[in-house]
């Protein structure tokens, strides 16, 4: 049996299916700009639905590239949270996102406050894409920035080529693999031992 983890960041990351999911997201401005390409970048076939009283014409564009995007121009109300599955509040105002959070989770709706670590069920972090490989990077929620600095280290020295084929090729050798689980994973420990040498050897 594995050791417990007693570190003290709690947080279980997951990566989710958002295209199977309706992410609702309230706030129009740059806040909200940032989350929905967040969103739509890394998920590109979500259903979005944007509420809020003045959205920018950025996000207006977005519609072009994803018409699954729903842009409502009203305020937030109880009724946007029916039949979505996430929300993301997106407004800078702490009163109408601690209301917002208030329906959503009398909703049992996951939520994500903007910078407002305290109102979240769940962080929204740095993200690194290198092909199909994907990282995402926590700091409890105590340092965005740090996360920021992380991200741009893991896209200078990760090749995007370089991974994507190497995945190519893990896969392929793992699909070959014969006998039970157990083995199947000391054989790819002991072909993926080579790369950790490598890198001490360096």
């Amino acid at each position: 049996m594995s050791e417990l983890n007693t570190s003290t960041n709690n947080l279980f990351p997951i990566f989710l299916k958002l295209e199977h999911l309706h992410v609702l997201i309230v706030g129009g401005g740059a806040i909200g700009l940032e989350k929905i390409t967040a969103v739509l970048n890394n998920s590109p076939a979500t259903k979005v639905t944007l509420v809020a009283i003045t959205v920018l014409p950025e996000i207006t564009e977005l519609k072009k590239q994803f018409p699954q995007l729903t842009i409502q121009e009203k305020e937030f109300e109880v009724s946007d949270l029916f039949g979505k599955d996430i929300v993301i509040a997106a407004t800078g105002d702490r009163t109408v996102s601690e209301r917002i959070r208030i329906e959503a989770t009398k909703q049992k709706t996951l939520i994500n406050v903007a910078d407002t670590p305290d109102l979240c069920d769940f962080y929204l972090g740095a993200i690194v894409q290198k092909g199909d490989l994907k990282i995402a990077i926590s700091t409890n929620g105590k340092s965005p920035t740090l996360a920021k600095r992380l991200k741009e280290i893991f896209n200078e020295e990760l090749q995007a080529a370089t991974i994507q084929e190497l995945l190519e090729n893990l896969n392929k050798f793992r699909n070959q693999l014969k006998g039970d689980f157990a083995n199947k994973v000391k054989e790819l420990n002991e072909a993926t031992k080579s790369l950790l040498n490598k890198k001490e050897n360096e």
